[in-house]
Protein backbone atom coordinates (compact mmCIF):
# COMPACT_ATOMS: atom_id res chain seq x y z
CA UNK A 1 0.00 0.00 0.00
CA UNK A 2 1.40 3.65 -0.37
CA UNK A 3 0.01 7.26 -0.82
CA UNK A 4 -3.72 7.81 0.15
CA UNK A 5 -4.66 4.24 0.98
CA UNK A 6 -1.82 3.70 3.46
CA UNK A 7 -2.54 6.97 5.05
CA UNK A 8 -6.55 5.97 5.39
CA UNK A 9 -5.24 2.30 6.98
CA UNK A 10 -3.19 4.76 9.50
CA UNK A 11 -6.20 6.90 10.74
CA UNK A 12 -9.73 5.30 9.68
CA UNK A 13 -11.45 2.26 11.14
CA UNK A 14 -11.79 -0.99 9.23
CA UNK A 15 -15.29 -1.49 10.41
CA UNK A 16 -17.15 0.15 7.59
CA UNK A 17 -15.14 -1.18 5.10
CA UNK A 18 -15.80 -3.81 2.29
CA UNK A 19 -12.92 -3.65 0.14
CA UNK A 20 -11.74 -5.67 -2.71
CA UNK A 21 -8.49 -3.98 -3.80
CA UNK A 22 -6.89 -0.47 -2.50
CA UNK A 23 -8.89 1.92 -4.67
CA UNK A 24 -8.26 5.13 -3.20
CA UNK A 25 -9.71 8.12 -5.25
CA UNK A 26 -9.24 12.16 -4.93
CA UNK A 27 -12.30 12.99 -7.67
CA UNK A 28 -14.33 12.01 -10.53
CA UNK A 29 -16.78 13.00 -13.16
CA UNK A 30 -19.30 11.56 -14.94
CA UNK A 31 -18.59 7.76 -15.37
CA UNK A 32 -14.79 8.04 -14.28
CA UNK A 33 -13.04 8.60 -11.32
CA UNK A 34 -9.32 9.89 -10.48
CA UNK A 35 -7.06 7.54 -8.83
CA UNK A 36 -4.69 9.29 -6.38
CA UNK A 37 -1.81 7.90 -8.57
CA UNK A 38 -3.73 10.12 -11.46
CA UNK A 39 -5.48 7.28 -13.54
CA UNK A 40 -8.90 7.60 -14.76
CA UNK A 41 -10.93 4.57 -13.34
CA UNK A 42 -14.48 3.34 -15.44
CA UNK A 43 -16.98 3.23 -12.83
CA UNK A 44 -19.22 0.01 -13.33
CA UNK A 45 -19.95 0.50 -9.17
CA UNK A 46 -21.25 3.56 -9.19
CA UNK A 47 -20.40 3.08 -4.86
CA UNK A 48 -22.82 0.62 -4.99
CA UNK A 49 -25.07 2.58 -7.02
CA UNK A 50 -25.67 5.54 -5.14
CA UNK A 51 -23.63 8.02 -7.71
CA UNK A 52 -26.94 6.88 -9.55
CA UNK A 53 -26.18 10.27 -11.61
CA UNK A 54 -22.12 9.88 -12.34
CA UNK A 55 -19.72 12.06 -10.66
CA UNK A 56 -20.17 15.87 -10.02
CA UNK A 57 -23.14 16.41 -12.48
CA UNK A 58 -23.73 19.78 -12.60
CA UNK A 59 -27.91 19.12 -11.69
CA UNK A 60 -26.48 18.02 -8.36
CA UNK A 61 -23.98 20.60 -7.57
CA UNK A 62 -26.16 23.38 -8.70
CA UNK A 63 -28.95 22.12 -6.26
CA UNK A 64 -26.61 21.93 -3.46
CA UNK A 65 -25.16 25.04 -3.75
CA UNK A 66 -28.98 26.48 -3.92
CA UNK A 67 -30.04 24.73 -0.85
CA UNK A 68 -26.79 25.95 1.45
CA UNK A 69 -26.63 29.66 0.00
CA UNK A 70 -29.76 30.52 1.83
CA UNK A 71 -30.25 27.11 4.42
CA UNK A 72 -33.80 26.35 5.39
CA UNK A 73 -32.53 24.73 8.80
CA UNK A 74 -31.39 21.21 8.93
CA UNK A 75 -33.58 18.86 9.31
CA UNK A 76 -37.36 18.18 9.01
CA UNK A 77 -37.87 17.24 12.85
CA UNK A 78 -39.42 19.79 14.62
CA UNK A 79 -39.88 22.40 11.32
CA UNK A 80 -41.16 21.85 7.68
CA UNK A 81 -38.56 22.89 5.16
CA UNK A 82 -39.33 23.52 1.50
CA UNK A 83 -36.67 20.82 -0.09
CA UNK A 84 -38.59 18.43 1.76
CA UNK A 85 -41.71 19.02 0.86
CA UNK A 86 -40.77 19.30 -2.83
CA UNK A 87 -38.78 16.08 -2.90
CA UNK A 88 -42.15 14.48 -0.79
CA UNK A 89 -44.46 15.82 -3.00
CA UNK A 90 -42.48 14.58 -6.06
CA UNK A 91 -42.33 11.33 -4.78
CA UNK A 92 -46.02 10.67 -4.12
CA UNK A 93 -46.62 11.79 -8.09
CA UNK A 94 -44.35 8.89 -8.63
CA UNK A 95 -46.01 5.75 -6.93
CA UNK A 96 -49.10 4.14 -7.70
CA UNK A 97 -52.41 5.00 -6.14
CA UNK A 98 -52.44 2.43 -2.95
CA UNK A 99 -48.69 3.59 -1.64
CA UNK A 100 -49.62 7.38 -2.54
CA UNK A 101 -49.74 8.06 1.19
CA UNK A 102 -47.04 9.62 3.18
CA UNK A 103 -43.62 9.90 3.06
CA UNK A 104 -40.88 9.25 5.86
CA UNK A 105 -37.81 10.67 5.25
CA UNK A 106 -33.59 8.73 6.51
CA UNK A 107 -30.28 8.42 5.77
CA UNK A 108 -29.81 5.17 3.82
CA UNK A 109 -31.90 2.34 2.87
CA UNK A 110 -30.90 0.77 6.24
CA UNK A 111 -32.50 3.28 8.30
CA UNK A 112 -35.58 2.98 6.05
CA UNK A 113 -35.95 -0.28 6.45
CA UNK A 114 -35.82 -0.86 9.54
CA UNK A 115 -38.30 1.96 10.01
CA UNK A 116 -40.42 0.19 7.99
CA UNK A 117 -39.86 -2.69 10.21
CA UNK A 118 -40.85 -1.37 12.74
CA UNK A 119 -43.55 0.46 11.97
CA UNK A 120 -45.73 -2.39 9.96
CA UNK A 121 -45.89 -4.48 13.44
CA UNK A 122 -46.78 -1.70 15.60
CA UNK A 123 -49.38 -0.47 13.10
CA UNK A 124 -51.23 -3.47 11.81
CA UNK A 125 -50.68 -5.37 15.23
CA UNK A 126 -49.32 -8.36 13.79
CA UNK A 127 -46.33 -10.12 14.82
CA UNK A 128 -44.37 -11.22 11.79
CA UNK A 129 -42.28 -10.57 8.50
CA UNK A 130 -41.82 -12.26 5.48
CA UNK A 131 -38.27 -11.58 3.60
CA UNK A 132 -35.83 -13.75 1.39
CA UNK A 133 -32.83 -16.07 2.06
CA UNK A 134 -30.00 -14.26 0.39
CA UNK A 135 -31.74 -10.76 1.02
CA UNK A 136 -29.58 -7.97 2.12
CA UNK A 137 -31.78 -4.83 3.68
CA UNK A 138 -29.31 -2.73 5.34
CA UNK A 139 -26.49 -2.78 7.78
CA UNK A 140 -28.33 -1.55 10.99
CA UNK A 141 -29.30 -3.78 13.41
CA UNK A 142 -32.83 -3.29 12.81
CA UNK A 143 -32.81 -3.61 9.40
CA UNK A 144 -30.06 -6.56 9.52
CA UNK A 145 -32.66 -8.31 11.88
CA UNK A 146 -34.84 -8.64 8.88
CA UNK A 147 -31.97 -9.66 6.03
CA UNK A 148 -30.62 -13.12 5.00
CA UNK A 149 -27.45 -12.41 3.40
CA UNK A 150 -24.80 -14.83 4.73
CA UNK A 151 -22.71 -12.15 5.38
CA UNK A 152 -25.18 -11.22 8.24
CA UNK A 153 -25.21 -14.72 9.45
CA UNK A 154 -24.55 -13.22 13.31
CA UNK A 155 -27.06 -10.59 13.74
CA UNK A 156 -30.02 -11.48 15.67
CA UNK A 157 -33.00 -11.72 13.93
CA UNK A 158 -36.60 -10.04 14.47
CA UNK A 159 -38.31 -13.16 16.63
CA UNK A 160 -41.06 -12.96 13.67
CA UNK A 161 -39.11 -13.40 10.76
CA UNK A 162 -39.54 -16.20 8.25
CA UNK A 163 -36.95 -16.42 5.56
CA UNK A 164 -37.73 -18.36 2.21
CA UNK A 165 -35.85 -19.07 -0.70
CA UNK A 166 -35.20 -16.19 -3.59
CA UNK A 167 -36.20 -17.68 -6.93
CA UNK A 168 -32.87 -18.77 -8.77
CA UNK A 169 -33.51 -19.80 -12.14
CA UNK A 170 -29.90 -20.88 -12.99
CA UNK A 171 -29.66 -22.88 -10.08
CA UNK A 172 -32.79 -24.39 -10.27
CA UNK A 173 -32.59 -25.32 -14.31
CA UNK A 174 -35.53 -23.15 -15.47
CA UNK A 175 -37.80 -20.09 -14.69
CA UNK A 176 -40.44 -22.05 -13.88
CA UNK A 177 -38.90 -24.73 -11.12
CA UNK A 178 -37.54 -22.07 -9.50
CA UNK A 179 -40.62 -20.29 -9.68
CA UNK A 180 -42.77 -23.39 -8.52
CA UNK A 181 -40.44 -24.34 -5.68
CA UNK A 182 -40.43 -21.49 -3.89
CA UNK A 183 -44.28 -20.52 -4.11
CA UNK A 184 -45.13 -24.15 -2.99
CA UNK A 185 -42.90 -23.23 0.38
CA UNK A 186 -44.61 -20.31 1.13
CA UNK A 187 -48.17 -22.13 0.46
CA UNK A 188 -46.88 -24.83 2.93
CA UNK A 189 -45.76 -22.15 5.56
CA UNK A 190 -49.12 -20.14 5.47
CA UNK A 191 -50.63 -23.68 5.97
CA UNK A 192 -48.87 -25.23 8.88
CA UNK A 193 -46.28 -22.76 11.00
CA UNK A 194 -46.81 -19.24 9.91
CA UNK A 195 -50.49 -18.21 10.29
CA UNK A 196 -50.98 -15.47 7.45
CA UNK A 197 -53.16 -13.63 9.12
CA UNK A 198 -49.97 -12.84 11.70
CA UNK A 199 -47.85 -11.60 8.67
CA UNK A 200 -47.69 -8.05 8.62
CA UNK A 201 -45.72 -7.59 5.53
CA UNK A 202 -43.66 -9.49 3.19
CA UNK A 203 -40.29 -7.42 2.08
CA UNK A 204 -39.32 -8.47 -1.14
CA UNK A 205 -36.26 -7.29 -3.71
CA UNK A 206 -37.62 -6.64 -7.01
CA UNK A 207 -33.99 -8.02 -8.29
CA UNK A 208 -32.19 -9.87 -5.58
CA UNK A 209 -28.89 -7.69 -6.19
CA UNK A 210 -26.61 -7.97 -3.38
CA UNK A 211 -28.10 -12.07 -2.61
CA UNK A 212 -26.40 -12.66 -6.56
CA UNK A 213 -28.28 -10.40 -9.09
CA UNK A 214 -31.21 -12.65 -8.78
CA UNK A 215 -33.90 -11.73 -11.74
CA UNK A 216 -37.49 -12.90 -10.42
CA UNK A 217 -38.96 -15.62 -13.02
CA UNK A 218 -42.12 -14.26 -15.06
CA UNK A 219 -45.30 -14.21 -12.64
CA UNK A 220 -43.58 -15.01 -9.24
CA UNK A 221 -44.23 -11.51 -8.34
CA UNK A 222 -47.39 -11.35 -9.08
CA UNK A 223 -48.44 -14.38 -7.31
CA UNK A 224 -46.80 -13.53 -4.28
CA UNK A 225 -48.90 -10.16 -4.59
CA UNK A 226 -51.70 -12.43 -4.46
CA UNK A 227 -50.90 -14.24 -1.32
CA UNK A 228 -50.75 -10.57 0.11
CA UNK A 229 -53.91 -9.50 -0.93
CA UNK A 230 -55.54 -12.51 0.19
CA UNK A 231 -54.45 -12.23 3.57
CA UNK A 232 -54.43 -8.75 4.06
CA UNK A 233 -50.30 -8.87 3.74
CA UNK A 234 -48.41 -5.39 3.43
CA UNK A 235 -46.19 -5.68 0.13
CA UNK A 236 -42.91 -3.46 0.62
CA UNK A 237 -40.62 -3.19 -2.86
CA UNK A 238 -37.06 -2.67 -1.02
CA UNK A 239 -35.85 -0.70 -4.10
CA UNK A 240 -32.71 1.10 -2.71
CA UNK A 241 -30.20 -0.32 -4.89
CA UNK A 242 -32.24 -1.45 -7.94
CA UNK A 243 -35.40 1.42 -8.36
CA UNK A 244 -35.41 4.93 -9.83
CA UNK A 245 -34.54 4.06 -13.45
CA UNK A 246 -31.94 1.81 -12.89
CA UNK A 247 -33.52 -1.27 -14.63
CA UNK A 248 -35.06 0.34 -17.51
CA UNK A 249 -38.07 1.10 -15.58
CA UNK A 250 -38.79 4.22 -13.24
CA UNK A 251 -39.53 1.19 -10.34
CA UNK A 252 -37.77 -2.17 -10.64
CA UNK A 253 -41.27 -3.67 -9.13
CA UNK A 254 -42.80 -2.43 -12.72
CA UNK A 255 -41.37 -5.32 -14.70
CA UNK A 256 -43.56 -7.34 -12.45
CA UNK A 257 -46.70 -5.66 -12.80
CA UNK A 258 -47.21 -5.59 -9.08
CA UNK A 259 -48.48 -2.07 -7.17
CA UNK A 260 -46.52 -2.22 -3.67
CA UNK A 261 -47.89 -0.71 -0.82
CA UNK A 262 -44.64 0.68 0.84
CA UNK A 263 -41.59 1.24 -1.31
CA UNK A 264 -38.36 2.07 -0.14
CA UNK A 265 -35.76 4.19 -1.87
CA UNK A 266 -31.69 4.95 -0.78
CA UNK A 267 -28.81 4.40 -2.43
CA UNK A 268 -29.19 6.20 -6.13
CA UNK A 269 -32.30 8.57 -4.62
CA UNK A 270 -29.37 11.78 -3.41
CA UNK A 271 -27.28 11.08 -6.05
CA UNK A 272 -24.39 10.37 -3.77
CA UNK A 273 -25.46 12.00 -0.78
CA UNK A 274 -27.49 10.31 2.51
CA UNK A 275 -31.04 10.34 1.64
CA UNK A 276 -33.21 7.64 2.28
CA UNK A 277 -37.41 7.60 1.60
CA UNK A 278 -40.14 5.45 2.69
CA UNK A 279 -43.76 6.45 0.20
CA UNK A 280 -46.61 4.57 1.84
CA UNK A 281 -50.53 4.49 2.82
CA UNK A 282 -51.40 7.79 5.53
CA UNK A 283 -53.24 4.98 7.57
CA UNK A 284 -49.46 3.18 7.95
CA UNK A 285 -47.05 5.55 8.14
CA UNK A 286 -48.73 8.16 10.26
CA UNK A 287 -49.32 5.19 12.98
CA UNK A 288 -47.22 7.34 15.59
CA UNK A 289 -45.51 10.51 15.84
CA UNK A 290 -41.84 10.80 17.00
CA UNK A 291 -41.66 7.09 16.08
CA UNK A 292 -38.47 7.00 14.03
CA UNK A 293 -36.03 9.94 14.15
CA UNK A 294 -32.40 11.02 14.26
CA UNK A 295 -31.41 14.66 13.82
CA UNK A 296 -30.79 15.31 10.44
CA UNK A 297 -33.05 13.38 9.45
CA UNK A 298 -34.99 15.38 6.06
CA UNK A 299 -32.37 17.77 5.67
CA UNK A 300 -33.13 20.06 3.04
CA UNK A 301 -29.63 20.16 1.36
CA UNK A 302 -30.02 16.42 0.65
CA UNK A 303 -32.85 16.60 -0.15
CA UNK A 304 -32.68 18.98 -2.29
CA UNK A 305 -29.81 16.72 -4.54
CA UNK A 306 -32.43 14.14 -4.25
CA UNK A 307 -35.33 16.57 -6.11
CA UNK A 308 -32.40 17.32 -8.79
CA UNK A 309 -32.01 13.55 -9.36
CA UNK A 310 -35.47 12.89 -9.74
CA UNK A 311 -36.08 15.89 -12.47
CA UNK A 312 -32.82 14.70 -14.12
CA UNK A 313 -33.87 10.97 -14.60
CA UNK A 314 -36.95 12.73 -16.30
CA UNK A 315 -35.28 15.94 -18.34
CA UNK A 316 -32.24 13.36 -19.83
CA UNK A 317 -34.38 10.28 -20.50
CA UNK A 318 -32.12 8.08 -18.06
CA UNK A 319 -34.80 5.75 -17.84
CA UNK A 320 -34.42 4.94 -21.71
CA UNK A 321 -30.89 5.43 -21.08
CA UNK A 322 -30.75 2.54 -18.76
CA UNK A 323 -32.18 -0.06 -21.07
CA UNK A 324 -30.96 0.92 -23.87
CA UNK A 325 -27.01 0.68 -22.41
CA UNK A 326 -28.10 -2.02 -20.67
CA UNK A 327 -28.68 -4.04 -23.60
CA UNK A 328 -25.21 -2.82 -24.96
CA UNK A 329 -23.84 -3.92 -22.01
CA UNK A 330 -25.48 -7.07 -21.67
CA UNK A 331 -25.21 -8.38 -25.10
CA UNK A 332 -21.39 -7.60 -24.79
CA UNK A 333 -21.05 -9.61 -21.72
CA UNK A 334 -23.34 -12.56 -23.20
CA UNK A 335 -20.56 -12.25 -26.61
CA UNK A 336 -17.71 -12.87 -23.19
CA UNK A 337 -19.62 -15.63 -21.88
CA UNK A 338 -19.74 -17.56 -25.18
CA UNK A 339 -15.94 -16.85 -25.13
CA UNK A 340 -15.15 -17.67 -21.75
CA UNK A 341 -16.57 -20.76 -20.05
CA UNK A 342 -15.95 -19.13 -16.47
CA UNK A 343 -19.32 -17.08 -16.97
CA UNK A 344 -22.04 -19.42 -16.11
CA UNK A 345 -24.58 -16.81 -16.29
CA UNK A 346 -25.74 -13.16 -17.50
CA UNK A 347 -28.53 -11.74 -16.02
CA UNK A 348 -30.26 -8.63 -14.84
CA UNK A 349 -31.93 -5.62 -16.55
CA UNK A 350 -31.18 -2.35 -17.81
CA UNK A 351 -27.99 -1.11 -15.88
CA UNK A 352 -28.14 -3.86 -13.15
CA UNK A 353 -26.68 -6.90 -14.34
CA UNK A 354 -24.49 -9.89 -13.04
CA UNK A 355 -22.29 -12.39 -14.46
CA UNK A 356 -21.91 -15.29 -12.53
CA UNK A 357 -18.41 -17.13 -12.07
CA UNK A 358 -18.24 -20.63 -12.37
CA UNK A 359 -15.48 -23.41 -12.05
CA UNK A 360 -17.09 -25.21 -14.81
CA UNK A 361 -20.56 -25.02 -16.63
CA UNK A 362 -21.21 -28.89 -15.89
CA UNK A 363 -21.39 -28.43 -11.74
CA UNK A 364 -21.98 -25.07 -11.82
CA UNK A 365 -19.22 -24.80 -8.85
CA UNK A 366 -19.08 -20.89 -7.66
CA UNK A 367 -15.37 -19.36 -8.87
CA UNK A 368 -15.34 -16.96 -5.52
CA UNK A 369 -11.66 -16.91 -6.30
CA UNK A 370 -11.94 -16.24 -9.50
CA UNK A 371 -14.44 -13.48 -8.89
CA UNK A 372 -12.02 -12.23 -6.46
CA UNK A 373 -9.53 -12.12 -8.83
CA UNK A 374 -11.40 -10.76 -11.88
CA UNK A 375 -12.61 -7.47 -9.58
CA UNK A 376 -8.81 -7.26 -8.64
CA UNK A 377 -7.26 -7.18 -12.32
CA UNK A 378 -10.56 -4.88 -13.65
CA UNK A 379 -8.96 -2.40 -11.12
CA UNK A 380 -5.20 -2.77 -12.14
CA UNK A 381 -6.50 -2.26 -15.99
CA UNK A 382 -8.34 0.90 -14.58
CA UNK A 383 -12.20 -0.88 -14.32
CA UNK A 384 -14.06 -0.11 -10.99
CA UNK A 385 -16.65 -3.22 -9.83
CA UNK A 386 -17.21 -5.27 -7.25
CA UNK A 387 -18.84 -8.71 -6.49
CA UNK A 388 -21.83 -10.04 -4.96
CA UNK A 389 -23.95 -13.64 -3.92
CA UNK A 390 -24.43 -15.22 -1.56
CA UNK A 391 -21.50 -17.67 -2.57
CA UNK A 392 -19.42 -14.35 -3.40
CA UNK A 393 -19.02 -15.31 -7.19
CA UNK A 394 -21.44 -12.70 -9.02
CA UNK A 395 -19.93 -10.03 -11.20
CA UNK A 396 -22.16 -6.97 -10.10
CA UNK A 397 -22.62 -4.13 -12.90
CA UNK A 398 -24.73 -1.06 -11.56
CA UNK A 399 -22.48 1.96 -13.37
CA UNK A 400 -24.16 5.37 -13.41
CA UNK A 401 -27.53 5.95 -15.49
CA UNK A 402 -25.86 8.53 -17.22
CA UNK A 403 -23.32 5.48 -18.69
CA UNK A 404 -22.84 6.09 -22.68
CA UNK A 405 -22.51 3.26 -25.07
CA UNK A 406 -18.24 3.54 -25.47
CA UNK A 407 -18.09 3.71 -22.25
CA UNK A 408 -20.08 0.13 -21.79
CA UNK A 409 -18.15 -0.94 -25.08
CA UNK A 410 -15.06 0.24 -23.20
CA UNK A 411 -15.76 -1.65 -19.87
CA UNK A 412 -16.42 -5.06 -22.09
CA UNK A 413 -13.37 -4.66 -23.61
CA UNK A 414 -11.67 -4.30 -20.29
CA UNK A 415 -13.61 -7.44 -18.56
CA UNK A 416 -12.10 -9.49 -21.73
CA UNK A 417 -8.76 -8.84 -20.92
CA UNK A 418 -9.23 -9.68 -17.31
CA UNK A 419 -11.06 -12.80 -18.16
CA UNK A 420 -8.36 -14.34 -20.49
CA UNK A 421 -5.88 -12.62 -17.74
CA UNK A 422 -7.90 -15.30 -14.62
CA UNK A 423 -8.27 -18.16 -16.57
CA UNK A 424 -4.48 -18.25 -17.95
CA UNK A 425 -3.42 -17.46 -14.23
CA UNK A 426 -1.65 -14.45 -14.87
CA UNK A 427 -3.17 -13.23 -11.56
CA UNK A 428 -1.25 -13.84 -8.77
CA UNK A 429 -3.50 -14.80 -5.46
CA UNK A 430 -0.96 -12.94 -3.11
CA UNK A 431 -3.33 -9.80 -4.46
CA UNK A 432 -5.62 -10.79 -2.20
CA UNK A 433 -4.35 -10.76 1.23
CA UNK A 434 -6.22 -8.06 3.15
CA UNK A 435 -9.18 -7.66 0.85
CA UNK A 436 -12.27 -10.08 2.17
CA UNK A 437 -14.90 -8.77 0.34
CA UNK A 438 -18.29 -10.57 0.61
Amino acid sequence: MFGLYAREARSISRMAHLRFFPQAVVGGSGAYLTGDDGRQLLDFAASWGAASLGHSHPAIREAVNRALSDQAGASYLSTANEPCVLLAEKLLSLVPERARGRVWFGHSGSDANETVARMVVAATGRSRILAFEGAYHGGTVGSMAISGHPAQQGAVKVPGLTLVPYPDSYASGSSEAAKEIVLARIEELFATEVPPEEVAAFFIEPIQSDGGMLVPPDGFFKAIETLCRRHGILLVSDEVKVGLGRTGMMHAYEHSGIEPDIIVFGKGLGGGLPISAVVGPEAIMNHAVAFSLQTVHGNPVCAAAALAVLETIESENLVENAARIGTVLRDGLEQLARRHSIIGNVRGRGLALGAELVVDRESRMPASRGSALAVYRAFELGLVLYYVGVRSNVLEFTPPLTLSEAEARKGVDILEKVLADVIAGRVNADVLAGFQGW
